[in-house]
């Protein structure tokens, strides 16, 4: 008995879709096991807090400069092309360093974000990596702070910030004003944010005059102030930190700082107060942050006030490095510090208990250099502090010791289970390349795998239940171990025995002998582009230049590829390989941004009448006319929404702000253009017109989204997929571009007999498939870090901040390429005679031919393990690969159902192969007929897909 029809693919036993559910299923529960190998909690309960017997100052002001770099606020000329700018820009703090207080730099950590920042500042622990399960809530965790330690806290500046550290202390221990989140506006000058902060102290201070309740709560001892300042952060994501902007908000920033120490001052009537200024993280020379580069991890660190010591003259060797050389500071005695190391120097000041979460040492323990506390303490005094320092980090380690041995006890079982797990699922899955149960029976050898053998699996699995069972593990362990099980299960029980069997094991060993060399470099070749897309966008060029010589080398045929003598359209690759060199910190560029508005205007002027006349002759006039009505819409959108883009981004520059009108305009055209080709119902479609329709409803993403190239990455994009699905069926089928139809649809089966014979070229299809989806991601921005992406572009959609909005905006424009590739993978599904979802998994099933392809969609989970960090950011990526890529097939699949196929091959060579427009529409008339035919050459009439 023959097996049953699956998936539209008769006489077999193997159902794509089973192999995409488990393997679904598969990559969500394997994702969770990267938070139970690393991402356990550092926040612990049941310490007892410490603190010292005696403090100098009374009371605190912490300022906070968010977003304020080290090197621009203490470097000397830090602004040289700026016309008129001062050699200090911030002339009362540099007084405070050169006369009374003690500076450095204060190292953070990433993710260099405000949230992280502000926690080990105040907290003095670092942020707790298990929050990113929990969203950025406004308290997720649990911790203790200074503020929470303080008798009261009184704080001052954004709504982000504020409410994380009052919710969480004892009730009414913090009070706060911040401005509402609509202040947060981008198009405004956030410098008066800052002084919004200023005008709020100096009304505490005034009604603290008529209100005794109130002026007794500021003349107690251990009051903390907290003035935020988000002005910076604003102005640097607006403007860049080396912008005029950014220098005169630094300038205001020290204004404010000395206002606000003659407030204090003034009202205490003595000089009890100690001061620390610092920042929460830097920002790159693009006016992002979040990664770890030293623009964005080291901020200024300033202390002065009672307690503190004053300047100390330079050690030998010196505290000086080629960083601090501009500040002209070098006599001066320069102490760096952890971030999480200010909470234990503020708690050391004003005497108060030290947060018990806290892991900050206070810089003052180190006997071999001084820290910040003034030397009149004494030593005894500086000898307690130490102890309490001590006594705080003993405290946490009497908790900590027996969580870290449970923590960590299964660490190394569960990464053994996750990569057996891996290779199974790449074993498992690689049946559905032989179909081993398919072939006839006298090709399987009969071996001891049919036996005891392929039960040993499953034996184990079930010992590891009992572990876990004993143990009390998660619940997620025994998923864990199911999946490898069962993978391994099923491979030794088909696999082995197909494999064992002596004819199909010399024509495999055979193929793979033969072709061992182009495998190992083909390989080779992926890897190594895959590092370099996790890096910045040259090193990815050198990459796009290499891996396509190489696979030329390997896989080329100049008898199939001589489009008279010379393929023109790989241009498309050599120009966008230019456009990939462009570096990511580029600024904003009108000329560009217009330059890619033109570039899809130009391809639906040019393009439309070879797309017509070939719908016309397939469908009739009336098709013609519906279809000329949308085109002629997309393309007076793509002309509105140029100059609206071009608008508002000089509107924006010259900070004349972003009128509502306009907005609104700019959200018209963005969402209706945008959602015309996916409720544009007309069942007259050939494939060229719907992939027309599709690139033009790109058009307003790449266009009000764009910073710069963008808009003509995506054109050129494009061009390379169309290119690349006629460069597969040319090399497949080269009777195409001399045959009006091929002799029976079929393609030359290798091997025979059903059975699997290796093709050297399944490689390649592999390969360009996956170095698109790594070109598509990694195309327009460098995704090391999320902080390389621009938030210009949003400021004309969304000019106030709001995180998860412009987050879903720059997402859209990410995942744009994506459906374009989708679109791309459906056609070429059909233009090879593949059933869906064959490329996904990088191996063509069809029944008719004989090739099967080398599996190569999952080694990139494999080798994740190495460090927590980014190899933890790349292990979510890969993991994800497979999901996401299922997902994409399936919309792919979904955009191009009820298309006509037509010659699209015949279109595009000929298109390439002209110089002249004219030349091109007249080739396009020319070869109607041909590009009208069905693309497998089965019969000349059209056929719905």
């Amino acid at each position: 008995m023959s097996p049953a029809v699956k998936n539209g693919s008769p006489g077999t036993n193997y159902s794509v879709g089973r192999l995409l559910l488990i393997g679904l299923l598969f990559h969500i529960v394997f994702i969770g096991s990267v938070f139970d190998c690393y991402f356990t909690s550092p926040v612990i309960h049941g310490m007892q807090s410490f603190q010292t017997q005696e403090a100098e100052a009374k009371r605190l002001v912490l300022i906070v400069g968010d977003g304020l770099r080290a090197d621009l606020l203490l470097n000397e000329n830090p602004f040289p092309k700026i016309k008129g700018s001062p050699n200090i820009v911030a002339p009362h703090l540099r007084s405070i360093v050169e006369t009374r207080g003690a500076f450095g730099i204060s190292h953070t950590r990433v993710p260099t974000e405000s949230r992280p920042g502000h926690v080990a500042i105040i907290g003095g622990m670092y942020e707790d990596v298990s929050a990113v399960t929990k969203g950025w809530k406004t308290n997720p965790v649990d911790f203790d702070s200074v503020f929470n330690q303080s008798s009261t806290t009184f704080s001052f500046g954004s709504p982000d910030i504020l409410p994380m550290f009052a919710r969480g202390a004892v009730p009414r221990r913090v009070s706060e004003w911040s401005y509402s989140p609509e202040e947060e506006d981008f198009t405004k000058d956030a410098v008066e944010l800052d002084y919004w902060v200023l005008n709020q102290v100096e009304a505490l201070f005034r009604n603290a005059t008529v209100d005794p309740t109130l002026k007794a709560k500021l003349h107690q001892n251990k009051v903390v102030f907290f003035l935020h300042l988000l002005g910076l952060d604003t102005t640097g994501h607006s403007y860049r930190p080396h912008s005029p902007e950014y220098m005169r908000n630094i300038q205001a920033v020290d204004k404010i700082v000395k206002r606000t120490e003659e407030l204090v001052n003034n009202f205490h009537g003595d000089e009890e107060t100690g001061f620390v200024f610092t920042a929460d993280h830097g920002m790159s020379v693009i006016g992002n942050h979040g990664d770890g580069h030293p623009d964005c991890t080291r901020t200024p660190l300033i202390a002065w006030g009672k307690g503190v010591r004053g300047p100390l003259p330079d050690t030998i060797p010196s505290s000086h490095d080629e960083y601090s050389k501009p500040w002209g500071l070098n006599h001066l005695y320069r102490r760096d510090v952890e971030q999480a190391d200010i909470a234990a120097l503020m708690s050391a000041l004003i005497g108060t208990p030290w947060p018990v979460n806290s892991v900050g040492v206070l810089p003052d323990v180190d006997p071999d250099r001084p820290g910040y506390l003034a030397p009149k303490l004494g030593k005894k005094a500086l000898a307690e502090a130490a102890f309490v320092n001590a006594k705080m980090i003993l405290e946490q380690y009497r908790i900590k010791h027996g969580l870290h041995y449970l923590q960590t006890y299964d660490r190394t079982l569960l990464r053994t289970i996750v990569t057996f797990a891996h290779i199974g699922w790449m074993l498992y899955a690689s049946l559905y390349i032989i179909r081993p149960l398919d072939q006839p029976r006298q090709q399987v050898a009969k071996t001891i795998t049919n036996g005891a053998m392929k039960f040993l699996p499953l034996a184990i699995a079930g010992a590891c239940w009992v572990v876990f069972t004993i143990q009390r593990s998660p619940w997620s362990y025994y998923f864990y171990v199911s999946f490898p099980a069962y993978f391994w299960f099923q491979f030794i029980r088909q696999g082995v025995p197909y494999f064992s069997g002596l004819d199909v094991g010399v024509r495999v060993v055979g193929g793979l002998r033969e072709n061992v060399m182009q495998i190992l470099l083909a390989v080779a070749a992926l890897l190594g582009l895959a590092v370099l897309t996790f890096f910045p966008l040259p090193r990815l060029t050198v990459g796009i230049y290499t891996s396509n010589s190489l696979v030329s080398w390997l896989f080329g045929d100049s008898e199939q590829l001589d489009f008279g003598n010379e393929w023109k359209s790989s241009y498309t690759s050599d120009i966008n390989q230019v456009i990939g060199a462009v570096p990511v910190d580029r600024s904003e560029n009108t000329f560009f941004i217009a330059l890619g508005g033109f570039a899809f205007w130009s391809v639906a002027h040019y393009i439309q009448p070879i797309v017509l006349s070939e719908v016309g002759r397939t469908f009739g006039r009336q098709a013609v006319q519906k279809l000329e009505r949308t085109y002629s819409f997309q393309k007076l959108s793509i002309s509105l929404i140029t100059g609206a883009t071009v608008y508002s981004s000089l509107s924006l520059q010259w900070k004349l702000g972003l009128p509502l009108v306009t907005r609104v305009l700019n959200w018209t055209l963005l969402v209706a253009p945008s959602i015309l080709p996916y409720i544009a119902t007309s069942p007259y479609h050939t494939t060229s017109s719907k992939l027309l329709m599709y690139i033009l409803g790109f058009a307003p993403c790449f266009i009000l989204l764009s910073i710069s190239v963008e808009g003509l990455f995506f054109v050129i994009y494009s061009a390379m997929l169309l290119c690349w699905v006629v460069l597969e069926k040319v090399m497949r089928y080269p009777e195409v571009l001399s045959q009006s139809k091929l002799e029976d649809g079929k393609g030359k089966g290798v091997g025979g007999g059903g059975s699997y014979a290796f093709n050297v070229g399944d490689v390649r299809l592999a390969l360009v498939f996956l170095f698109f989806v790594h070109l598509g991601f990694f195309g327009i921005g460098n995704v090391a870090s999320i902080s390389s992406f621009y938030l210009e572009p949003v400021y004309r959609l969304i000019p106030v901040f709001s995180p998860f909005s412009m987050a879903t905006l720059l997402l859209y424009k990410l995942l744009a390429p994506y459906v374009m590739l989708s679109i791309i993978l459906a056609y070429l599904n059909h233009a090879l005679q593949l059933p869906p979802f064959s490329l996904l998994l990088a191996l063509p099933m069809h029944e008719r031919r004989d090739d099967a392809h080398v599996l190569l969609s999952s080694p990139w989970t494999l080798g994740s393990w190495l460090q927590i960090g980014e190899s933890i950011t790349f292990f979510f990526m890969s993991s994800l690969l497979f999901l996401f890529s299922a997902g994409m097939s399936a919309l792919g699949e979904w955009l191009m159902k009820d298309t006509v196929e037509t010659r699209f091959e015949r279109f595009v060579v000929g298109f390439a192969s002209d110089s002249t427009a004219a030349g091109r529409v007249e080739k396009g008339v020319q070869n109607g007929n041909a590009i009208g035919a069905h693309a497998s050459g089965v019969s000349d009439k059209p056929r719905r897909k």
